[in-house]
């Protein structure tokens, strides 16, 4: 036999039966062409709900904004007293707005159903003969699902083969308790392909052959043939439907609401009074409606909602590029929050392609060790051949674990056709790995042969506990053990045993089983990984290692990836069992890594962390890991090995299971939540000069300067300013060597908000001086034209200043930004255009400004803000 077992039964396999008219594709399943044509017939494997928006319902969500109705208003309100140029500019103001916010929203959009499409479920189909991982909505009728643990059913599917199922079908029928599943006889099959449909079984209850789109398999593998997708399934029928975006709002959505609601009141209240004020003082009640609608607009800061829908989407985007995907877009703002971090060991820091290197064989006297490498002759020991095989045959036929591909490899390399077992042996019962027991066994019969063979491999401790050894023995073994460990390997105990009957126990130790030897196995670090705990410890995150690996091989893996791997530095599962909850929390304070630990076990180091006042992102990929992955603040599930499970308890998803992708997950998210404060700062900032020039004027009697065409003019530069510049600013130089913020700091409190008032009064003083100024010397329209330029060259000095709040302004414009450097460009030539235009001057009531004038105006702009390069200056100075 060869090592591969490619000949050995599949347990519990029965003989292909026709599903659908062709009896081969129980083999092969679907072809390419096939499955296209069905697809078309049948449509998508998709229910209704989480469609894209189209650009219609945006445009009517965007013209029921408060700031589209104020404009409407003012249009409306110049027609009707028959000044026509003016109501058709603001309504060009409002069609031009309008498509800025539909080219801004569609790029959110697009971005969002590109995320959509990439998280959405995954399916592992036979087609062409070959496994495919393809989209959930690409299942089609016919197609041959493989299920395992931990995977959600993407169809309603019959089982044509199964070892042990059992699935979790409350989402249908409210049962709490999974349900034991069982493969179809002939004629439930058969009906199954016909045409017209079999009978419709109805979910609920053991002993069924049926699973159903939307449940999840929780024990056991399956093959199993679909036989409805869609509106035709089971969830279909009942109408269900699955949303794929989070709609839980974020601490920071919430608080952003609240500042919105405060201003918006603030606005209403300050324009009923200024209306007031201006109409009883000047008796013009046209101007004060107009001067009322011009604060309103001023004041209303409807462009934090824009920030908060297109930085997230966006910022999911680009973690998409680095290996990571956004389920939950809110986790991003937690991101550069996170103070711990939690990881795997296996494929995470490691390669996760193992290579079996040692071989320690002679029954428990080990008395035989072998250093596998490139050039070992291509025969292995007769001492090591029993070890190979039975570390072969408790392994599954076809393996999709790097650790048990290791051994078929190994048997590929140095076994024959002949030795010792058959190819036609066939698997009749397996015990599958337990938390309370970290080993599995498989009993292979022979035909003509009532004496069945037990193999069993898993954890040192576990076989050496099935093989009963006593305390002597169990140092000798676990001697060997320490040695294979030190050298950063992984390392498996095999035993054999044998059986007769078909009585078998109920567990494994009701073997008796004979200690046959170790195999270590080394998995490559990966070689990114310690640049990348490095980075993560200059920016102040504590990284620790979770692990089933043995103690000794967990801490020289830790050692090689930078973590520090000390005997104190290393707790284990038996020593978690142990500790009460205060005591867990203590000890985590100073562990790097925990080594020996049970899955469930993750959860309490979570909840250990948490109550240290950690910000915590942790990794998993079971089933068992849902529940810590969904306790932490930011979940980390894998993508290549995880379970459907793990992918949908966790925030984020990586596409490689690559650890160093999560650091560079960290530093973007720490980019997008900088450049988020960046924005929200100079939003507040920008609206103090423009509503104290829309009210202070009115209010001190001199002539209005703005008026609701002069707010839309100044929206079409903040809008891109604060949505895609700002979006597009690169990360400062030290996002990865400072400390976590704290992730209970208001994005607007404290310093924050202050720094934006101040920066905000510091253009409105110049902008009153320098209207004062003007309307005392130069014609009204030439000093409106004045000092709206003032206005304006101090807003880009606004944009350019909060680049950074630690760079200077200087320093800034070496920083590259294309998107930014085209809204400057975009801004400038509006203020010329609105300057010199003859058409546009008359509208917005200006006069064309001499050059020495308008240089003047640009000079005292920038000065308005040059003032706070000092405040920022000593923030950088370091304190005496």
């Amino acid at each position: 036999m060869t090592a591969t077992q490619a000949d050995l039964a599949e347990p519990g396999a029965v003989s292909p039966i026709e599903v659908s008219a062709d009896a081969a594709l129980l083999e092969s399943g679907l072809s390419a062409a096939q499955a296209a044509q069905r697809l078309t017939e049948d449509g998508p494997n998709a229910l209704p709900g989480g469609q894209r928006r189209s650009l219609l319902s945006i445009a009517v969500g965007t013209v029921r904004e408060p700031m589209f109705l104020l404009l409407l208003a003012a249009g409306t309100l110049y027609l009707a007293f028959g000044d026509l140029q003016e109501g058709l500019t603001l309504f060009g103001f409002v069609a031009v707005t309008v498509g800025l916010t539909l080219y801004q929203e569609g790029k959110t959009e697009r971005a969002i159903e590109a995320l959509r499409d990439l998280t959405s479920p995954r399916a592992l189909v036979i087609r062409d003969g070959q496994p495919q991982r393809i989209a959930g909505r690409d299942v089609v009728r016919g197609d041959l699902l493989k299920l395992s643990e931990g995977d959600r059913v993407p169809a309603d599917a019959l089982l044509v083969s199964a070892d042990g199922v059992r699935a979790d079908e409350s989402l249908l029928t409210g049962e709490a308790v999974p349900v034991g599943k069982r493969v179809a006889k002939a004629d439930e099959q058969a009906a199954s392909g016909k045409a017209s449909g079999a009978k419709r079984q109805v979910p609920g209850g053991d002993d069924l052959p049926w699973v159903y789109a939307g449940t999840l398999i929780v024990q056991g593998n399956a093959l199993a043939c679909v036989t409805a997708t869609g509106q035709r399934s089971e969830i279909g029928r009942i109408g269900t439907s699955l949303s794929t975006v989070e709609n839980e709002r974020s601490p920071l959505q919430k608080q952003t609401t609240r500042l919105v609601r405060n201003l918006a009141l603030l606005a209403l209240t300050l324009s009923l009074l200024l209306i007031l004020t201006h109409g009883l003082i000047k008796g013009d009640w046209l101007q004060a409606l107009l001067a009322g609608i011009a604060l309103a607009m001023a004041l209303l800061p409807e462009e934090y909602p824009v920030v908060l829908t297109v930085f997230p989407a966006l910022g999911a985007r680009r973690l998409s590029r680095e290996g990571v995907l956004t389920r939950r877009i809110n986790a991003i703002e937690t991101l550069g929050a996170t103070t711990v971090l939690c990881t795997d060991k296996t494929g995470t820091l490691t390669e996760n392609r193992m290579t079996v290197t040692n071989l320690v064989a002679g029954g428990v006297d080990l008395s035989e060790s072998l250093a596998l490498n490139a050039r070992t002759e291509d025969r292995l020991p007769e001492a090591f051949h029993a070890l190979v095989e039975h570390a072969i045959l408790a392994s599954v036929i076809d393996p999709f674990d790097p650790m048990e591909k290791a051994f078929h490899q190994l048997g590929q390399r140095f076994l024959t056709d002949t030795e010792h077992l058959h190819r036609n042996w066939r698997l009749v019962r397996t015990y599958a790995l337990s938390p309370a027991l970290r080993a599995m066994s498989h009993v292979w019969a022979a035909p003509g042969d009532g004496v069945q063979t037990v193999a069993a491999k898993g954890a040192p401790e576990a076989v050496m506990d099935l093989c009963h050894l006593d305390d002597a023995q169990r140092a000798h073994v676990g001697s060997a053990v320490e040695t294979l460990a030190a050298q950063g390997l992984r390392v498996l105990a095999v035993a054999s045993g044998s059986f007769e009957g078909q009585d078998w126990p109920t567990d494994e130790h009701g073997f008796d089983f004979e200690f046959i030897g170790l195999l270590g196995l080394a998995d490559p670090m990966r070689a990114e990984v310690p640049a990348a705990v490095a980075e993560c410890r200059a920016a102040g995150i504590r990284v620790v290692m979770i692990t089933g690996d043995y103690p000794a091989t967990a801490r020289a893996i830790a050692q090689h990836a930078g973590l520090a791997g000390r005997d104190g530095d290393v707790l284990t599962g038996d020593e978690i069992a142990g500790l009460d909850d205060g005591a867990l929390r203590e000890r985590m304070a100073t562990v790097s890594v925990c080594a020996r630990i049970a899955p469930e076990q993750k959860l309490r180091i979570v909840q250990a962390l948490k109550a240290r006042g950690d910000i915590v992102a942790m990794t998993g990929d079971g089933v068992n890991d849902a529940p810590a992955l969904r306790a932490a603040h930011v979940g980390v599930a894998m993508g290549k090995r995880g379970t459907d499970v793990a992918r949908e308890s966790a925030s984020l998803v990586l596409i490689d299971d690559n650890f160093a992708a999560i650091v560079a997950s960290v530093r973007l998210g720490r980019r997008i939540f900088d450049n988020l404060r960046k924005a929200m700062s100079y939003i507040l900032a920008v609206h103090v000069p423009i509503a104290g020039m829309a009210m202070l004027p009115v209010l001190l009697g001199w002539p209005a300067l703005l008026y609701p065409m002069h707010i839309a003019l100044l929206e079409l530069i903040i809008d891109p300013a604060c949505s895609v510049a700002f979006e597009n600013e690169p990360a400062e130089a030290d996002v990865m060597q400072r400390p976590p913020r704290d992730a209970t700091t208001p994005l607007f409190g404290g310093t924050t908000l202050l720094l934006a008032l101040v920066q905000g009064l510091g253009v409105l003083a110049v902008v009153m001086a320098a209207f004062a100024w003007a309307s005392a010397r130069i014609p009204e329209p030439e000093a409106r034209a004045f000092a709206f330029a003032t206005l304006v060259v101090g807003n880009l000095a606004l944009i350019l200043s909060n680049r950074s709040t630690t760079r200077s302004l200087w320093a800034t414009l070496r920083t590259p930004n294309r998107t930014l450097w085209g809204v400057l460009g975009l801004a400038s030539a509006l203020l010329l255009a609105s300057l010199y235009v003859p058409w546009a001057v008359a509208v917005l009531r200006f006069a064309p400004l001499p050059l020495h004038e308008l240089a003047a105006a640009c000079g005292l702009g920038l000065l308005s803000v040059l003032w706070f390069e000092g405040i920022k200056w000593a923030r950088r100075r370091p304190s005496l």
